[in-house]
């Protein structure tokens, strides 16, 4: 199993390493700089949504992608832990031991902020950040992303002397909503949110100049430019293209009048006006509908595969050797407590590497435990009447096991391999966290722009899939049924 997961690894380097592999993070902006990369490189493929920094900047350490767009003031606080507000000299002599650099600067800096409705700053005279320590009693909700960066919450609070406990986590996208309807008084923004002005919010002042520039730019492994000078030297063209209302342009495109990341990004250039909104049909039935499902079956179908090639003999053993019975059951059970995300950023530490590989082996880990405990239970079911018919009959235990006790356990163990099945379909969305690409590449979308057609568009395939997995394998045991009464086993 490790030197096929081995060779699977090299295989999907060698095939990324004939193509740039463009990153981008799981908000508007990022999407839509990623297409944007990708449109001006030629030839370039976009592996977006892939998570929050640290995700993103572990897959261009492990060589899973070559460059995304990044922000000056997050690689000096969050990747460099480098204090004060140094420029892109500064930062490429820190990045370069490391065998990055930071170059093509795109002309616009896209700062933190924190954000109230207009009328309740308003009424409560509240302008800048130093006027939050007056209301303790305002309720804050806060990026999940910011609560834990340097400079995010655990800075700004200790710059400012903020009398608040831990804020809850929220999902940009929904936050907008929520401040809206009053369920927060307080967010986190992007300066260049289109969304802004769309919900009358004021961004604070920054009166302690506590964020520093985040100008937008590339981080790139070194190699780059020598592995590919012609999307190399196309790239440079971007250099200073976006000002800050041209991104604020773009983001609105893809927030407010429903275009994709791609239409968005192709705007760039373009003042074209809007198209016909996204409908649930039209992103349904998109152009990317068999690429999804493709990599949904593949992560569904592969992983299923190897946990019944793994989980059945545990299952068989920890029948077999009472000892064995505890350990085999209690180590599966607890693998199916550990909270997928936290399983992902595991497995993305200890293989290197983003995607499908670390998606597969998550999934194969998941599904386990239903195979092996009704393999367990099947074999326990089997009558001592049986088993003494069988030794009376002379046969070897192997014999016994193979022609009396697993044909007999055969229903209990399909139906565990139909639970794991239909739990994968669903648990194979979250991969699209760590860029593995299926259905939940969709919903991932769906929440950065908080878009109900895009979340629906991939969330309502993947519980399709799921039926048609569970009627399958109804009629696959159905037919097994028939079969096995036909030839007097049941």
């Amino acid at each position: 199993m490790k030197r096929v997961l081995l060779l699977l690894s090299v295989f999907i380097f060698q095939v990324n390493a004939e193509t740039m592999q463009v990153g981008s993070k799981r908000f508007t902006e990022s999407y839509i700089l990623g297409e944007i990369i990708v449109n001006a490189a030629g030839d370039a493929a976009h592996r977006p949504g892939l998570g929050n920094t640290g995700i993103v900047f572990a897959a261009l350490k492990a060589g899973s992608i070559d460059l995304y767009p990044e922000y000056t003031g997050t690689i000096a606080k969050e990747i460099l832990k480098l204090d004060g507000n140094p420029g892109m000299e500064a930062l490429n002599r820190a990045l370069a031991p490391m065998g990055f650099g930071v170059a093509v600067p795109l002309g616009f800096n896209n700062s933190y902020a924190l954000a109230m409705r207009g009328e309740r700053a308003q009424k409560l005279g509240i302008r800048a950040l130093s006027d939050l320590a007056r209301h303790p009693e305002l309720k804050l909700g806060l990026s999940q992303e910011f609560i834990g960066r340097a400079d995010g919450w655990p800075g700004l609070k200790s710059a400012y002397g903020l009398p608040f406990a831990a804020p809850a986590g929220l999902d940009h996208g929904l936050a907008y909503e929520a401040v809206a309807a009053g369920e927060i008084d307080v967010m986190d923004i992007y300066t260049t949110d289109a969304k802004i002005e769309r919900f009358g919010l004021r961004a604070l002042e920054d009166d302690r100049k506590f964020f520093p520039r985040y100008d937008a730019v590339l981080l790139y492994r070194l190699d780059v430019p020598e592995r590919f000078p012609g999307a190399w030297a196309r790239l440079q063209k971007l250099e200073r293209r976006i000002d800050e209302p041209t991104m604020i342009r773009l983001n609105a495109a893809a927030e407010l009048q429903g275009r994709s990341f791609a239409e968005a990004a192709a705007l760039l250039d373009s003042d074209s006006p809007a198209t016909t909104p996204r409908t649930f049909l039209k992103v349904l039935f998109g152009p990317d509908f068999w690429r999804l499902t493709g990599e949904h079956l593949v992560l569904v179908f592969v992983s299923l595969a190897a946990s019944i090639a793994v989980g059945v003999p545990l299952g068989i053993l920890s029948h077999k050797v009472k000892a064995a019975t505890q350990v085999v059951l209690g180590v599966v059970g607890v693998i199916q407590t550990i909270p997928s995300l936290a399983l992902f950023a595991f497995l993305i530490a200890l293989l290197g590497t983003i995607g499908t590989v670390p998606a597969v082996i998550a999934l194969f880990l998941y599904a386990l435990l239903p195979i092996v405990r009704n393999t367990h239970a099947g074999l326990e079911a089997v009558g001592k009447g049986m088993r003494q018919a069988a030794l009376a009959l002379g046969l070897s235990k192997q014999d016994r096991l193979w022609r009396i006790e697993i044909p007999l356990a055969l229903p209990s163990i399909l139906a565990g391999i139909k639970t794991s099945a239909v739990i994968n379909v669903g648990t194979a969305t979250i991969a699209a966290f760590v860029g593995a690409g299926g259905y939940g590449e969709r919903i991932v979308s769906g929440l950065a722009l908080n878009d109900n057609a895009t979340l629906l568009a991939g969330a309502v395939p993947a519980a399709a899939l799921a039926l048609i997995v569970q009627g399958a394998f109804e009629f696959g045991e159905r037919r097994f049924g028939w079969m096995a009464r036909s030839r007097g086993v049941a």
